[in-house]
């Protein structure tokens, strides 16, 4: 069986350049390697991401959105996670069933029991070895990725900061209730000395 990795982290944290450095070490070090996203991952996936995102959904409810991000979940889960860790492959996803406990759950106000019942029954119970959250100022994070020009954004994104500041808490909430899994990482710091502390974590998994 393989590692799963999950990154999580508000809008703008970095998440996407930080799973390019640690793919790029992982297969240095001789590791087979899958680099993966939420919502998306499969053909499916990616279309009901443009659903979810689409700027001309705003009236999208809450419910929907998470029985929508967990339908790509599952998926997901089926098509690319599962099958990759049953060859032994190191699985590195960009957002997981996290982000729907953050989001719709803490965000949305959505039951939390139940966002997790309907994460398990998507999900068949598989959760990851590992959750690294990039933790970073929610106004700062929304800045950073308006400003890149190669950033999507989303209905989401466009939501008022009290909304993402609530999400933040979620998340932290999470990382505190579960430390031994998640690693909390300061993303307002330089990129190689994110990079540094992830890998100081992982290199104590996977074969170097």
């Amino acid at each position: 069986m393989g590692l799963f990795i999950v990154f999580e982290g508000p809008e703008g944290s970095g998440k996407t350049t930080q799973i390019r450095l640690l793919q790029r070490a992982l297969q240095e070090a001789g590791n087979a390697v899958r680099c993966t996203r939420e919502p998306g991952g499969t053909p499916i996936g990616e279309q009901i991401r443009q659903v979810l995102h689409a700027m001309d959904n705003r009236a999208m409810l809450p419910i929907t959105e998470a029985l929508l991000y967990s339908a790509a979940r599952a998926q997901h889960v089926g098509e690319v996670i599962q099958p990759a860790l049953e060859r032994g492959e190191i699985v590195v996803c960009d957002r997981y069933a996290y982000s729907t406990l953050a989001y719709q759950g803490a965000g949305r106000g959505l039951d939390r029991e139940m966002l997790l019942q309907l994460t398990d029954w998507a999900t068949g119970g598989l959760e990851p070895d590992l959750v690294i959250y990039l933790d970073l100022d929610v106004r700062e994070g929304l800045r950073r990725k308006r400003q890149d020009p190669q950033g999507e954004w989303n209905r989401m994104d466009e939501l008022d900061v009290a909304f993402h500041q609530t999400v933040r808490q979620g998340y932290l909430r999470m990382a505190q209730d579960d430390s031994e899994r998640w690693l909390v990482v300061d993303a307002a710091q330089p990129v190689d000395a994110v990079h540094q502390q992830i890998w100081a974590r992982i290199g104590q998994r996977v074969r170097l």
